[in-house]
């Protein structure tokens, strides 16, 4: 009986550092700042309008 509660509190205990990790890595996806390249078309676009 024993062997059964020391295996299920070591899934519980291994469920919860999964879920924990989990949620730092999607938090730390989630506060990174994407950026995005001007597209060619608005570059000339802007360059014209400038002359």
């Amino acid at each position: 009986m024993g062997a059964y509660v020391a295996v299920a509190f070591g899934s519980i205990v291994f469920i919860a550092i999964v879920i924990i990790l989990s949620l730092a890595t999607i938090n730390k996806g989630y506060s990174y700042k994407h950026t995005i390249d001007p597209h060619p078309d608005e570059e000339i676009e802007k360059k014209t309008k400038q002359n």
